[in-house]
């Protein structure tokens, strides 16, 4: 199935939302957006936390990694409570020692979905990292249906304004990569949250689209929106097709009205591509995102890369109406 251009400038309508404003001179080449409603100022690529724990990284090069990516312009740290049992967060904190903390805008999630065990998640995160207040705290990994309800309902949302209110956290959002309406209703319940973190990609356009579904709504909202999984999944799928390079995928999720792209580097070689990618950004043209769109389309279908939108529901969690579309489908409105 081919996509021609009147079908493209329909459906890109997210696309073609104005880019966050820019929020501050770049510095060292970095640019920077506006983090939605709360104002701060973010580098265009964030440093994913997840790959900073992981073994093929030793503790002092995660470390020098990431006070390289700061001295380059990168002040969005992402973290996860649960990465790496908790290495990711133990060596971040080590890497803000010696004034890097004052750069960094300190993002980490977590997965409380009550009030004790919310409150445990940020007690735990609070002592890893070594820090007396955390940026943005976000609950994470938002995919199964009923999470919206228990999270609104058991206590964990009010968790987190209290802890607001005391100054450990400044701002709180929610992230997740299965079912888009799973993060429409954690909106639509009414909490005015700061960010949303959420999938996109060019494998996203085609399938279960957070870009088509979620992004307008963010934005509407004035939400911070943070990209991820933007080469397609894990491990770098897009790239696995040789449809698509890594600077053409971080770049078409750049070109998205995002306040930031998060991104896991685990060498050093890879922090300097995307550190290149990034300070040379310039926004994607429609035709040029039109034929990347159309290049990966085969290998979209159906969602095979994108296996966090697939395998989460095999068992005991349903898919709603709407979100398992047939693959002749995937250009409907």
């Amino acid at each position: 199935m081919s996509m021609d251009r009147r079908t493209f400038l329909q459906l890109s309508a997210a696309g073609a939302l104005a880019f966050p404003a820019l929020a501050a001179a770049p510095r060292n080449g970095m640019p920077y957006r506006t983090l939605g409603k709360t104002s701060e100022a973010v580098s265009l690529l964030c440093l994913g936390g997840y790959h900073i724990g992981g073994r093929d990284l030793s503790e002092a090069d995660a470390i020098a990694l990431m006070r390289h990516a700061v001295d380059e312009g990168v002040n969005f740290f992402d973290n996860a409570w649960q990465y790496h049992d908790g290495v990711s967060e133990e060596r971040m904190g080590k890497a803000l020692k010696d004034g890097y903390r004052d750069k960094v805008f300190l993002m980490t999630k977590h997965k409380g979905l009550d009030t004790a065990g919310a409150q445990d998640h940020l007690e735990t995160s609070l002592r890893r990292l070594d820090v007396d207040m955390i940026d943005l705290w976000q609950f994470h990994e938002i995919v199964h249906p009923e999470q919206p309800k228990r999270i609104y309902e058991n206590g964990a949302l009010d968790f987190a304004l209290k802890a607001q209110a005391e100054g450990k956290i400044r701002y709180i959002g929610f992230t997740g990569h299965h079912l888009n309406t799973t993060h429409l209703e954690m909106i639509e319940r009414g909490f005015d949250w700061d960010t949303i973190q959420m999938p996109l990609n060019v494998f996203d356009y085609h399938f279960r689209s957070f870009q088509r579904n979620v992004l307008p709504k963010a934005i509407e909202k004035n939400l911070g929106v943070i990209a991820m999984k933007t080469l397609g999944g894990s491990p770098g799928n897009l790239l696995e097709t040789k449809q698509a390079t890594a600077e053409e995928c971080l770049r078409f999720a750049m070109s998205l009205p995002v306040s930031t792209v998060c991104s896991g580097m685990d060498s050093m070689e890879t922090l300097k591509k995307n550190l290149a990618t990034a300070k040379a950004f310039t926004p994607m043209a429609e035709d040029e995102r039109a034929a990347l769109l159309a290049r990966v389309q085969p290998d979209a279908a159906p969602g095979r890369f994108e296996v966090y939108k697939t395998e989460w529901h095999r068992g005991s969690i349903p898919v709603p109406p709407g979100n398992d579309p047939n693959p002749e489908d995937f250009f409907e409105g």
